[in-house]
């Protein structure tokens, strides 16, 4: 065991990241919720009613992230590198600023027809988020739960993999079948978003598992 490793199990670390981590997973999972009511609503001020939900939950969870940078500026001993802290936070935020353009799109483009595979996507981020909360639930038990959050990082990695497939086939299926030019560029750039959006939680899921194999 190097000395450094050794000594870290001697040193009182600050838990106070922890809850915030949950706090930006909360926010995510009801943004996902509300992405998830947006893209069933038909009624267009409905719609814009459910997305100013989701921009608030944008700017709560800025706070949240923002207070994580404070709090390692001013946090001398952290649970893990500052440097994987940071860029947890960083990463989780941009998730919900990509779930938050989707939602925009949406309701900005207001397409004619919602095609089934946009919701399917909709709901694997949904799964997503319900994952992202799980593993930050869990992030502070790391030694006995780094089974299973393992577990659920390639729960989500094989859910991003499934929308890749999705939105192959839905631009494939766009470019056969849409003949309204106006039509299939808001439909593509809808689906291109939401796509972007399952990356981002690619991106926290590798994260956390770099955490793990350097707290192993």
């Amino acid at each position: 065991m190097k000395i450094d490793r050794f000594f870290q199990f001697f040193v009182v670390k600050e838990r106070k990241f922890y809850p915030l981590f949950i706090e930006q997973a909360q926010i995510i999972k009801e943004s996902a919720l509300l992405l998830k009511r947006l893209f069933e609503e038909s009624n267009r001020d409905t719609q814009w009613e459910i997305y100013r939900e989701i921009k608030s939950n944008e700017t709560k969870c800025d706070r949240v992230t923002s207070i994580i940078y404070e709090e390692l500026n001013r946090t001398m001993i952290t649970p893990f590198d500052r440097e994987d802290i940071h860029l947890l936070a960083s990463k989780t935020d941009t998730f919900l600023d990509f779930i938050h353009d989707s939602a925009r799109k949406q309701v900005m483009y207001s397409p004619k027809v919602t095609h089934k595979d946009l919701t399917t996507i909709v709901d694997s981020i949904c799964e997503l988020s319900e994952l992202i909360l799980k593993i930050m639930q869990n992030l502070e038990f790391i030694p006995k739960k780094g089974e299973v959050i393992t577990d659920d990082c390639k729960a989500i990695k094989q859910i991003e993999h499934s929308v890749d497939e999705v939105f192959e086939n839905f631009i494939c299926y766009l470019f056969e079948n849409e003949k309204d030019a106006i039509e299939l560029v808001k439909s593509k750039n809808i689906v291109q978003a939401l796509e972007d959006s399952t990356d981002k939680a690619k991106d926290v899921s590798d994260i956390i598992r770099s955490i793990i194999i350097k707290l192993a």
